[in-house]
């Protein structure tokens, strides 16, 4: 186990539920409060549409994913309210874990890596940046990948491999933290370490003074 442990080089951090904080529901209730009532039957953390998977990918437009939401109501949703209750999702990134990733790049090669879309990006780019005054995701992390970048997205193994190729990593040495079953399983799939983050805890109790914690590794 130690060696194992001592092996880790790099870390894959997601962003949603692990770095920043989210609430899936909070999407759901929003529309529920322009009056579509039943948009959680279509989307959450473990499921979603074919549509929606394609936004992420950046491969439709943020028009077309509006007139995606307007087909599934006979609500006449504004551009406003649709992207007012997409991005109803987004709580913050605490400075707590802004404090705990700059002292974990000290030991390691971090990474970021996080399905989203073109609208939530356009939302929380700037407001962390005002937050805190710089961009994180350029200064903290070594390269943050995004799913509609890059046009590939978790869980499939093409996505781990794009990003492996890119930064010449070796997956053994590589761990990746997420929140979300599938996803840890296709990092798996592809050859990384990969943890899976139990809802409700914090990524900081995986760390002490900037390293791994050796426990955490009978679970990876």
């Amino acid at each position: 186990m130690m060696n194992y442990y001592r092996m880790i080089k790099n870390i894959i951090f997601d962003l949603g539920g692990v770095i920043y904080d989210i609430n899936y529901h909070n999407i759901a209730t929003t529309f529920a409060s322009f009056g579509m009532s039943d948009f959680e039957e279509k989307y959450s953390q473990e499921k979603q549409t074919d549509l929606i998977d394609l936004f992420e990918e950046g491969k439709v437009s943020v028009e077309d994913f509006r007139s995606y939401i307007r087909s599934l109501t006979s609500i006449p949703l504004s551009d406003e309210q649709i992207d007012t209750a997409w991005n109803a999702i987004l709580i913050d990134i605490p400075e707590h874990r802004v404090k705990l990733l700059q002292q974990v790049k000290k030991n390691y090669s971090i990474f970021l890596f996080s399905n989203t879309n073109e609208l939530n990006y356009r939302r929380f780019m700037p407001d962390i940046k005002e937050k805190y005054g710089f961009d994180i995701f350029s200064t903290i992390f070594i390269k943050s990948y995004f799913s509609h970048h890059i046009h590939l997205k978790k869980p499939s193994k093409e996505s781990f491999f794009y990003i492996m190729e890119e930064q010449k990593i070796n997956p053994s040495e590589t761990l990746f933290i997420d929140d979300t079953t599938r996803h840890v399983e296709g990092a798996r799939a592809a050859g990384l370490n990969a943890y899976l983050l139990p809802k409700n805890q914090d990524v900081e109790t995986l760390f002490e003074r900037g390293r791994l914690k050796e426990e955490i590794f009978h679970d990876i």
